[in-house]
C-alpha cells in the first residue's frame, strides 16, 4: 500500500513536499513514480526516481522546480515541488512499478497506487 500526504493551498512562488510511505513488500524493489491530474484533464506523469535511488526523470514542465527523492530505509518517495505556479495544482498520486526504465512515464505500467493528495497553488 501507498499512502501520499503533503498537499495543501500554497501561493504562487511557494514550495511544498509531498510524501509517499510504503506499507508491505519490499520497497528497494520498485521504481517510483508521481503523477498529478488537473480536474477535466488527463493523468500526467510529473517525476520518476530508479529504484536505488540513482537515477531521476522529471517532466519538461516541473524540471528545475521539482526534485524526486527516495528514502529505502523508511519505504518513502518525496517530491520536494519549488516555485509553484497555478498551473501546478491537481490531485498528485504516487505509484509503484517493476517495469524498465523505458517505460517509466507510462502510467499503465505502474502496479500500486496511492490515494492521492491535493495540491492548490492560488492567491
Amino acid at each position: 500500500q501507498l499512502q501520499a500526504s503533503g498537499g495543501g493551498l500554497v501561493q504562487p512562488g511557494g514550495s511544498l513536499r509531498l510524501s509517499c510511505a510504503a506499507s508491505g513488500g519490499t520497497f528497494s524493489n520498485y521504481r517510483m513514480g508521481w503523477f498529478r491530474q488537473a480536474p477535466g484533464e488527463e493523468r500526467e506523469f510529473v517525476a520518476a526516481i530508479s529504484a536505488n535511488g540513482g537515477s531521476t526523470l522529471y517532466a519538461d514542465s516541473v524540471k528545475g522546480r521539482f526534485t524526486i527523492s527516495r528514502d529505502n530505509a523508511k519505504k518513502t518517495v518525496y517530491l520536494q515541488m519549488n516555485s509553484l505556479k497555478a498551473e501546478d495544482t491537481a490531485v498528485y498520486s504516487c505509484a509503484a512499478t517493476t517495469r524498465p526504465w523505458n517505460l517509466i512515464q507510462v502510467s499503465q505500467f505502474y502496479l500500486y497506487w496511492g490515494q492521492g493528495t491535493q495540491v492548490t497553488v492560488s492567491s
